[in-house]
């Protein structure tokens, strides 16, 4: 992936504000203990670019949080190894996020490298979460992707940023404590930006800007490790940030019981491993909860992007041709 991309994540650095050094951008790669060779690839073809060496993998989380206590920046910009950046994709972040105060986090439109006419899984053009914490995006409700035709080339807020590309404020990812390192990979993206609803920044994507992603390069949308941290942390997500009140106890049980029903269809079709991937997330939920400090905002708040019914029941409902465009927020 290094080999594949980082030449254009440089190059697209280095024309970023037309290459006036005013407006610099500069690339970091933070190596999560890797042992694949990467550390030597990087010094031989890259010693230009800064590297950060980890003892070990701290995950997606406690990976950016040590790479960003070393670096000093106006914006930071996550940015996954198997993402495709053309050049100019870095300015109209920047551009949007210099003109919007009120804006802490944003995306670009994000579409699939291996068919640049279709949205990527993950983040499409900007994320969104059900009453019970399913998340989907603008151009892809669950297993439903949509071709890129156009029909979301409008910049829109936006519940959450995808990780896989996502500018935000460097003082706002400090004050917010970084990404929740307990979380280790999956839905933390979407747990910070929770967070910086919050403290009532807003959250965008700007498709002027595009982006295409591999996707499934660390782990592959079926595995059951994947499944495990999307279950276990969507539930963590809920708990830190719905008020403890008995709306939050009835969505919290309505979502275990939509976890249970897709555990049990994975037991009858002899997926034993997603079987036992939910059933290992909803133990540990039980077992982390008791660590985790209840949201101190009061219920009623309105965010955008939160889709007030059941994503999951609509998706079937439709037979699986629901869209984005079809809902009605």
């Amino acid at each position: 992936m290094l080999e594949r991309f980082l030449p254009g994540v440089v190059e697209s650095a280095a024309a970023f504000g037309g290459g006036e050094s005013g407006d610099a951008a500069f690339v970091v790669v933070a190596d999560n203990g890797s042992t694949d060779g990467s550390q030597a690839w990087m010094e031989e073809h890259f010693p230009q670019v800064r590297l950060l060496e980890f003892d070990r993998n701290y995950g997606f989380t406690g990976g950016y949080n040590r790479a960003f206590q070393e670096i000093e920046a106006d914006y930071y910009v996550l940015l996954n190894s198997d993402v495709n950046t053309p050049k100019g994709w870095i300015d109209p972040l920047f551009e949007f996020m210099e003109e919007h105060p009120e804006a802490g986090i944003c995306q670009p439109k994000i579409c699939a490298e291996a068919d640049h006419s279709r949205f990527e899984y993950a983040g499409a053009a900007g994320g969104f979460i059900d009453r019970y914490g399913y998340p989907f995006c603008r151009g892809r409700i669950l297993s439903n992707i949509e071709k890129d035709e156009g029909q979301y080339d409008e910049p829109m807020e936006v519940f959450w940023a995808s990780g896989a590309c996502m500018m935000i404020r460097s003082a706002l990812y400090h004050h917010l404590g970084g990404l929740d390192e307990s979380f280790f990979a999956h839905m933390e993206e979407i747990d910070l930006c929770w967070r910086a609803h919050l403290l009532e920044y807003q959250v965008w994507c700007i498709p002027a800007s595009v982006v295409y992603h591999v996707g499934g390069g660390t782990l592959p949308n079926d595995s059951p490790r994947k499944l495990y941290f999307n279950y276990r942390n969507n539930l963590l997500m809920l708990r830190k940030n719905l008020p403890d009140t008995i709306h939050y106890h009835r969505r919290i049980r309505a979502r275990i019981l939509l976890d249970n029903l897709s555990a049990a269809i994975d037991l009858l079709t002899g997926r034993w491993r997603s079987f036992s991937a939910v059933c290992r997330a909803h133990r540990d939920y039980r077992r982390m909860r008791r660590d985790l400090d209840v949201s101190p905002f009061e219920e009623g708040r309105d965010f955008e992007g939160l889709y007030p019914l059941s994503i999951v029941w609509g998706f079937f409902r439709s037979r699986k041709k629901l869209k984005f465009s079809d809902l009605d927020f």
